[in-house]
């Protein structure tokens, strides 16, 4: 007879901090796990007092509050008769844990601690916590006062320990220690434990889902058993988004899996199991049967529970879940949807009015209005699909509680304002690129020219000194010209705040505006934007996303939303539009950078992801640079590489001051939490430029000794006579 169980687990958009918040969204996830039938619900990690409280883990308020919490959770009357699996932050013999705690009808049955902690990238865990590094080791905990007066427990088990309910085991990972060599869940599986919980908070990095799907897959498909994934979803108040995709695996082959981006604050995924699926499949897996002898028994728990309806009574309407594949988004929906839903919870939590954008009529700019143009048409679909709480809290941004848009257009309307800020130095094809696309997606936009308030500054400058600066291309020297290019981004940010400020007053509306930035990875990386520019705003929802991708997304953004003037962002040539154009010269990015952004993207990865410095970079760089399609000679590689790491450092003081920007790319130079390097140091990078330049010359002498018996040798083949004297030795 079979054994079904159905197992509940969640995507929960959980906040750093909100105590009352996360806790009602928690309630929320388990009437619902209740609703379908689930003995078994899963959350994600830390979701009491949420993911990212970074340094506030040092405060032992924190600790006292999510305790408060716990005990609400535990003693409300909807949490009875299911297994619950929720995380939160312990201290345990004045050590600070993160922890997992499992409970059933109002009692703890075990505290379980992490065991390996996240501690690169974007992750600071050993900053906070201490690692349980004690495999099958627990202790005993004694339980604060407010929580023993609900539990009428003095003290449970703290450690790496297993449930036991009356017809299954249950053993609990938490998010990094599926990452692992030695992962828990094999250990634990060659001690008979059949459900897997892990608890994450994993962030969206572009295509990086099916890296975690397959791990996730793997976890149960070597050794047997039901692997249940729930996660953070959402901004929880810093750069990253936390992108869901809870899961349940059987076996390897995936059976539910949650949506990567949504506005709904409280997913739930739910599964139907046979346990007899999982003894059969481990029947069939001699090897993990043989090596069960040589593992120690973890300390089980018991739990006087059944999960599965009594063997003898058969329930036609209960059936498995059957397999599906795993779904992904391509990069670019993955652009449209991650800081889309990043910007929407930061404006919703911020309670501002709405979000200004400096509209250049360039691709960055223009990608970073699009993306906008995705937040609203999410707002809308989620509106008509009957998602109360982001009807809610467009009301409370637009201060009208009868606001029900239809249209992604109405909604950007009163939450979007755009300007085009422009000079003398501005082309007629920018500003009505930018025109064109504001009137697309809705957003009030204002167009104007700056030229006497650039010149006012200059003035002021010739007043106070006697000296007139003028471009170079008049005559003038390169600072002259880099000042007066700085002058115009620098009050463009300055009239941003006046315009976020002051939009929504000229309309007779309430609150100030979020500043949008538009600098990408890549120009983030070369440090090609002027410090304080319109770069330095609140947000900047692309500036962990490189300039291929952004084009990428463009076109497919064309088709998608139906936005043809996109088309003539993509063909246009990137120009700061910061010097004066003339019959012979029109300023282009690339140009003044001295490197394509194709280039800056092999640079960046090769700096942060593979952990290359110059020299490293050259010799992998030679390898795939010196054939085609590219051809270039060890020379030209490394002139590229020596002048790539000597802006980066000149630079590298810019990262100190950067608009916090949505994480999506490896390679991100965020200085602030990612990229944790000096910002000052020797551009020229002296000893590694010399080991470069001894590379090229052995090079050179090599090729210089391969290339005429090279020649040779292509000769005879194509059957041509070689004189004597064209022989090589």
């Amino acid at each position: 007879m079979a054994h079904f169980v159905t197992i509940a687990t969640c995507n929960l958009n959980q906040w750093a901090l909100d105590f009352e918040g996360n806790r009602d969204r928690i309630l929320e996830s388990i009437r619902v796990a209740k609703s379908k039938g689930a003995k078994l619900r899963v959350g994600p990690e830390l979701e009491i007092c949420g993911y990212g409280c970074l340094d506030h883990f040092g405060e032992n308020d924190l600790y006292e509050q999510s305790w408060q919490m716990y005990g609400e959770i535990l003693n409300h009357p909807d949490t009875d008769n299911i297994i619950l699996d929720i995380g939160m932050p312990i201290i345990h013999k004045s050590i600070k844990y993160n922890c997992r705690v499992i409970s059933f009808n109002k009692k703890i049955l075990l505290i379980r601690p992490k065991l390996h902690l996240a501690n690169d990238g974007n992750y600071r865990e050993m900053r906070y916590f201490t690692p349980w590094n004690r495999p099958k080791y627990h202790e005993t905990f004694y339980l604060p006062r407010e929580i023993k007066n609900i539990t009428h427990q003095t003290s449970v088990p703290i450690g790496d320990c297993v449930i036991e309910t009356m017809d299954t085991k249950i053993g609990a990972e938490t998010c990094e220690e599926l990452f692992t060599p030695q992962s828990p869940h094999i250990a634990m599986a060659l001690d008979g434990v059949e459900i897997f919980t892990n608890s994450s908070g994993s962030h969206h990095e572009l295509r990086k889902l099916d890296v975690r799907m397959e791990l996730i897959s793997g976890a149960s498909k070597k050794c047997g058993g039901v692997y249940v994934y729930a996660n953070q979803k959402g901004c929880d108040g810093d750069r990253l988004y936390y992108d869901g995709c809870a899961c349940i695996i059987l076996n390897g082959q995936i059976l539910a899996q949650g949506q990567q981006f949504s506005l709904d604050d409280v997913e739930v995924v739910t599964a139907t199991i046979n346990l007899n699926d999982i003894r059969s499949y481990r029947n069939q897996k001699s090897a993990a049967l043989q090596s069960t002898a040589s593992e120690n028994p973890y300390h089980s728990v018991f739990v006087d529970f059944e999960m599965s309806p009594p063997a003898l009574v058969f329930d036609p309407s209960v059936k498995p879940t059957e397999p599906r594949p795993a779904r992904y988004h391509k990069p670019e929906e993955e652009i449209a949807l991650g800081p889309a839903c990043w910007l929407w919870d930061y404006l919703r939590r911020s309670k501002t009015g709405g979000f200004f954008l400096p509209l250049s009529g360039g691709i960055d700019s223009c990608a970073t209005a699009v993306i906008v143009h995705s937040m609203c048409r999410l707002v809308v679909k989620s509106i008509d699909a009957g998602n109360e709480q982001v009807l809610q809290d467009l009301r409370a941004l637009t201060k009208s509680k009868d606001f029900h848009p239809k249209l992604s257009q109405t909604v950007a309307s009163r939450l979007f304002y755009t300007s085009y800020m422009g000079t003398e130095n501005s082309s007629k094809e920018t500003r009505e690129r930018a025109r064109d696309l504001a009137a697309k997606i809705g957003a009030n936009h204002v167009d104007l020219n700056m030229d006497s308030v650039v010149s006012s500054v200059v003035s002021l400058f010739e007043v106070a000194t006697g000296k007139k600066p003028i471009f170079k291309i008049f005559g003038g020297s390169q600072t002259e010209n880099l000042a007066l290019q700085n002058i115009q981004a620098r009050l463009r940010m300055i009239l941003s705040y006046l315009f976020a400020q002051l939009l929504p007053w000229t309309k007779g509306r309430e609150g100030g505006l979020l500043v949008l930035g538009s600098a990408n990875v890549d120009e983030c990386l070369r440090g090609y934007l002027t410090k304080y520019d319109c770069s330095s705003a609140d947000l900047n929802p692309i500036g962990g996303i490189s300039k291929t991708d952004l084009k990428a997304f463009i076109k497919w953004a064309e088709k998608k939303f139906n936005i043809p003037i996109l088309k003539e962002f993509i063909e246009a040539t990137p120009t700061a539009e910061l010097e004066p154009i003339t019959k012979d010269y029109v300023q282009s990015d690339e140009v003044d950078m001295g490197m394509t952004y194709e280039e800056l993207s092999a640079f960046g990865k090769l700096r942060k992801v593979d952990k290359c410095g110059p020299k490293a970079m050259f010799v992998k760089l030679y390898h795939e640079w010196s054939r085609p399609p590219y051809n270039y000679s060890a020379e030209v590689i490394a002139e590229k590489v020596k002048k790539f790491y000597f802006f980066y450092a000149i630079n590298r003081h810019k990262m100190t001051t950067m608009t916090p920007s949505y994480h999506a790319e490896q390679y991100s130079p965020d200085d602030n939490r990612f990229d944790l390097r000096p910002f000052l140091i020797n551009p020229r990078f002296p000893l590694a430029s010399k080991n470069i330049d001894s590379i090229v010359s052995e090079i050179n002498q090599r090729n210089r000794y391969h290339e005429p018996r090279a020649k040779v040798e292509e000769k005879k083949q194509n059957g041509l006579f070689v004189p004597k004297n064209e022989e090589v030795d």
